[in-house]
């Protein structure tokens, strides 16, 4: 059964997602939205600029790592131009990031600060706060920036005790937990994306089922990087995968559980080499 048949997201459960973002999204000044540089059109959520209309909004592609490296660079033109919105590149696994986030949120922040002197209001550190769909790596940027400066300034009014502002630059106030973006699609193939990279919950598809599906979407647009990592000359299917390596269960049959696990699992740490699921506009 396809993810979308799947998903257990409900009207209900929808709106209510929506209103704690945006009841989050009040509290802050700028707004930091994560996306899968891989999925960045499917990873991206549609409702964000109705939520927040007149606030700056850092866009981050993450996971630039396991990403088509010519691709995500011009995902990142593209994005900008239909967005209006910058762009930073980033990877889970650099700290480097940091300081290009930091500067770009204090760019962003300049209309607050003339607006707060205007009022002839005194100055106050700018408030931000990561958002995004699940699992597209937004508790690493929030680790990352609040590794930079571990001082926290406690909780403010309208914040749960479960949340706090954590200082991670002199002018910079960060709410140490993320903004979720409900991932629902009606679409079957973003609903398939979604579930190769693990953003809609493990418990919301079928590991052989989506194998399976990820296998034949590899082998239409990547057919080298997966014959060079499995080395199979015919059909790369599970079954296959699963003889190469022997691994069988009870009757001598490929054991196709161990074999979508591990499709799955080459994909997501990026074994196959870097490769973007969504395709550019022609």
């Amino acid at each position: 059964m396809p993810p979308s048949d799947n998903i257990h997201w409900y009207p209900g459960h929808i709106a209510k997602a929506e209103r704690a973002l945006k009841e989050k999204l009040s509290l802050v000044d700028v707004i930091l939205e994560v996306l899968d540089a891989r999925l960045p059109v499917s990873s991206a959520y549609k409702n964000v600029d109705l939520l927040c209309p007149n606030k700056p909004r850092l866009i981050l592609l993450n996971k630039v790592d396991l990403a088509d490296a010519y691709e995500v660079k011009v995902w990142k033109k593209i994005i900008e131009e239909k967005t209006g919105r910058p762009v930073l590149l980033t990877s889970n696994k650099s700290q480097k990031d940091v300081n290009a986030i930091i500067n770009k949120i204090l760019e962003l922040s300049k209309p607050v600060f003339i607006g707060l002197m205007k009022k002839q209001l005194l100055p106050r550190t700018m408030r931000t706060m990561v958002i995004g769909m699940p699992n597209v790596g937004k508790s690493s940027i929030i680790n990352r920036l609040v590794n930079k400066s571990k001082t926290k300034t406690g909780a403010k009014a309208g914040v749960t005790r479960q949340q706090q502002w954590v200082r991670v630059h002199s002018k910079i106030d960060l709410l140490d937990t993320p903004g979720i973006i409900p991932s629902v699609q009606n679409d079957r193939e973003v609903s398939f994306k979604l579930a190769f990279v693990n953003s809609i919950g493990e418990k919301a598809y079928d590991n052989e089922e989506t194998a399976r599906e990820l296998l034949r979407f590899l082998q239409k647009r990547h057919l080298r990087h997966v014959r060079e990592y499995y080395r199979l000359d015919g059909d790369i299917s599970l079954e296959n995968i699963a003889l190469a390596r022997n691994w069988l269960v009870s009757g001598g049959l490929p054991d196709i559980v161990r074999a979508a696990a591990y499709v799955l699992l080459n994909f997501r740490e990026g074994r196959l080499g870097g490769i973007t699921l969504d395709e550019l506009p022609e």
